[in-house]
């Protein structure tokens, strides 16, 4: 059992966790950036957001009317801005003196502002926390293709950037959940609670995105389903039984032609209903890091409400958020890359992630151009070098629909709610 000290208070490392040893050359950093997506502050923000969330998509204003009323009733402001503020807060404060940054790709404060004001400041070097914790296009390599753009936008003097490894199984992120699944379980009557099924939840994105996720492929729902065992393994431990569980999906949009993840959450808690074998639901929104807009509409309203019209007690644990063992988490994560050889602490045996992501990780299996991807290996924010393909593993003229899935819609609109999770608002 290893101690840590978690923000003035302390916690323990459990002793099962999967545990190796850094071989990596320390890298010396200035400061800290936290990546996240961003999201309007007011009413008159909810528009533009969403005109640069789906530039170049061709989406008409009308569509994105219809959209914002979602803001709408939550005032016309996403909350993710104000856990972000509570983050970067927490993560000062744990850091202290090193300077913490945060940039958006979609909505103040920019990428690119960050950037800029971190060259001022003379920052050389940058570790990048990103608000996802799972390997995905949507939840690492776009964010770091935005890096790349800023700091070309940046120009001469823009930071290098580093990226801190997937966190989806690091007791920080996983052992606060493990909490408050108990939690909700302890607020259902005993004769239901026996019986409550947990429903875990994350983002769907197409197939072919989660097929080239990580750098061998299919790691976002290895990654996730991975993360859910060890929550349930440890829920059992706490409360003496080990309930069913499910890992399902949320907010699949685009054109139907094109497959996505599934079940959608609301299709599976409608079918648990009907086989009258499940009475209680917790559902655990493992994919996401904070209750932002997608949490608080697309599962505590829309699921929340399918479960009751199919007879099901519905509860909702909450997200990480600021719980201090998350914030010393992050802490723990840069000093793994500033000494190089400290442990790296994993609860599956999928984990540790890999400290620096390979070139074309969880890149598009499509021909042609690569853009360019900070944060990584060199080579991979270097466009013409190896720009056929996904390499010498690919097979030959195939190609991924994942752009398509990226770039087109039908009858929705698809957008980002959190780092990782593209959801429709």
């Amino acid at each position: 059992m290893r101690r840590v000290v978690a923000a003035g208070d302390d916690y323990d490392v459990p002793s099962d966790s999967r545990t190796t040893t850094g071989q990596a050359e320390p890298v010396h950093v200035d400061a800290l950036l936290l990546v996240s997506f961003g999201g309007p502050q007011s009413p008159s923000d909810v528009v533009p957001f969403l005109r640069n969330v789906t530039r170049g998509r061709g989406i008409p204003d009308e569509r994105l009317a219809q959209v914002a009323e979602q803001y709408r009733r939550f005032g016309g402001r996403s909350p993710i801005n104000d856990q972000n503020r509570e983050l970067l807060a927490a993560l000062r404060v744990e850091l202290a003196p090193l300077p913490v940054y945060w940039g958006n790709r979609n909505w103040s404060p920019f990428l690119t502002d960050a950037l800029e004001r971190m060259r001022r400041d003379g920052v050389g070097r940058a570790a990048c926390f990103v608000t996802s914790a799972f390997a995905s296009y949507s939840g690492c390599r776009q964010y770091r293709e935005n890096l790349a753009q800023s700091r070309a936008q940046v120009g001469p003097g823009a930071p290098e950037l580093i990226k801190l490894r997937h966190y989806f199984d690091h007791p920080g992120f996983v052992l606060p959940m493990v909490d408050h699944v108990v939690d909700e379980l302890a607020t259902i009557p005993a004769a239901l609670r026996e019986e409550t099924r947990l429903v875990f939840v994350a983002h769907s994105i197409p197939l072919a995105q989660a097929a080239s996720s990580g750098p061998d492929g299919d790691a976002y729902p290895r990654q996730l389903a991975a993360a859910a065992a060890v929550i349930v393994d440890r829920v059992a431990l706490r409360t003496g039984r080990r309930h069913r569980h499910d890992l399902v999906y949320s907010s699949r949009s685009g054109p139907p032609a094109v497959p996505w993840l599934v079940p959608d959450v609301g299709d599976h808690l409608a079918a648990l209903g009907a086989t009258g074998d499940t009475r209680s639901v917790v559902v655990v929104p493992i994919g996401f890091v904070s209750d932002h807009m997608e949490v608080v509409h697309d599962l505590d309203m829309v699921a929340a409400e399918r479960a009751r019209a199919a007879g099901l007690s519905f509860r909702r644990a909450s997200t990480v958020g600021t719980d201090p063992r998350f914030v010393t988490m992050v802490r723990e994560l840069l000093d793994e890359r500033r000494h190089g050889d400290l442990p790296r602490t994993a609860l599956s045996s999928m984990g540790p992630s890999h400290d620096v992501c390979p070139l074309w990780c969880c890149a598009p299996r499509s021909l042609g151009r690569r853009p360019p991807a900070a944060a990584g290996v060199p080579a991979d924010e270097e466009p013409d070098r190896d720009t056929a393909g996904r390499g010498p593993d690919a097979p030959d003229g195939r190609l991924d629909t994942h752009d398509s899935a990226r770039h087109d819609v039908h009858d929705s609109v698809t957008v980002h709610n959190d780092v990782h999770n593209v959801g429709r608002l």
